[in-house]
């Protein structure tokens, strides 16, 4: 089984081509300057006679859902009766238009190893433009939902289906997806010694622009890409010497796992829990770096305990997960009656 170290360094850098002893977390100085990035960054999957490269068309596509993902239609979401039923009544009519870019359906996951049960029937629907939090109690499966998406080999799904521009995820190795345009910040951001902060950010870039179609950015034009990202931080270019989060603070983890985002220009981005252990400074400047990418053809997903980050990052939709499941959705004012009442007052609200 891969290791979850080993798991976050695939995902994090995009790169299914990392030399073995980087992705087993013990790399050299030099290794990533001396790899290649792999053909599987821009590989090219065939699906009912159409050639797609990571959702975008290249040959004939006759898959409906695809086709609907192109043409913005919201007839491609299809309605259940429980939170993703409301989410979408609540919407706005001028919604109607954003292209869906996750539509995950009656989700179910177990631990691989113990095959308890997690994820008991997930639904959501997030567009273009959206930013949605999920909110919940310690166990109730908040993290295991975004591990899930990006593939963690620690869970196995069971049931469902999630749909990230007209492809299905599951489909995808977690080097595909990161390609593809998802990003995960992680609780616990892994240590990679021996690898600079420039060299791992260039090669994820690299790979992700390879899966683009765009021509790769030697290191003196990353340098300038890069410049602008790290002011927009607050963060000191000497971070970029740096090994991978080695001897990092909690924060600047955090800082650099933005960073990590800010350069992959992702298309959806999950944040768990970016704001725990961040002080009040660290936490404006992550935040408002979140609220800079921000644009109306992405969007985000974050889950966390408290209303802090939400005042910053204002959500479109404020999600409560109980038992694996979204049990109740609404505005910003949900996530303040859950701060002023506790978890007792999302069950009298379920009532």
């Amino acid at each position: 089984m891969v290791s979850r170290s080993s798991f976050c360094q695939r995902f994090a850098a995009g790169v299914g081509g990392l030399p073995t002893s980087i992705r087993n977390g013990a790399a050299r100085a030099g290794d990533v300057g001396r790899a290649r990035v792999p053909v599987v960054a821009g590989r090219v999957q065939l699906r009912e006679k159409g050639v797609l490269v990571c959702g975008e068309e290249v040959g004939s596509l006759k898959t409906q859902s695809r086709r609907r993902w192109r043409e913005g239609s919201s007839s491609s979401v299809t309605v259940s009766t429980n939170a993703m039923s409301a989410q979408l009544e609540e919407e706005p009519a001028a919604k109607g238009e954003a292209r869906v870019i996750l539509e995950v359906q009656g989700l179910r996951a177990v631990v691989a190893d113990t095959r308890q049960e997690i994820l008991n029937g997930v639904d959501l629907v997030i567009r273009e433009g959206e930013v949605h939090a999920i909110m919940g109690k310690n166990g109730s499966g908040k993290s295991t939902l975004s591990k899930v998406l990006v593939g963690h080999p620690d869970y196995e799904v069971t049931g469902g289906t999630a749909i990230f521009k007209g492809e299905n995820l599951f489909d995808k190795e977690p080097e595909e997806r990161s390609h593809c345009g998802l990003f995960l910040s992680f609780q616990s951001p892994v240590e990679i010694p021996g690898v600079s902060n420039m060299d791992f950010l260039r090669m994820a870039c690299n790979a992700r622009r390879n899966a683009r179609g765009l021509e790769e950015l030697g290191p003196l034009e990353f340098y300038g890409f890069v410049a602008e990202k790290l002011t927009a931080l607050n963060m000191d270019p000497r971070f970029l010497d740096r090994n991978v989060n080695e001897g990092f603070s909690g924060g600047e983890k955090k800082r650099n796992e933005i960073l990590q985002l800010s350069v992959l220009e992702a298309d959806m981005a999950i944040l768990d829990e970016i704001d725990s252990g961040l002080d009040i400074d660290a936490l404006r400047d992550v935040a408002n770096a979140v609220v800079g990418l921000k644009k109306d053809n992405n969007a985000i997903l974050m889950i966390t305990h408290y209303q802090r980050l939400l005042d910053y990052i204002m959500p479109t939709y404020v999600h409560i997960m109980e038992a694996g499941r979204i049990v109740k959705t609404g505005d910003m004012s949900l996530a303040a009656q859950l701060e002023a009442g506790g978890y007792n007052a999302v069950q009298a609200m379920k009532m």
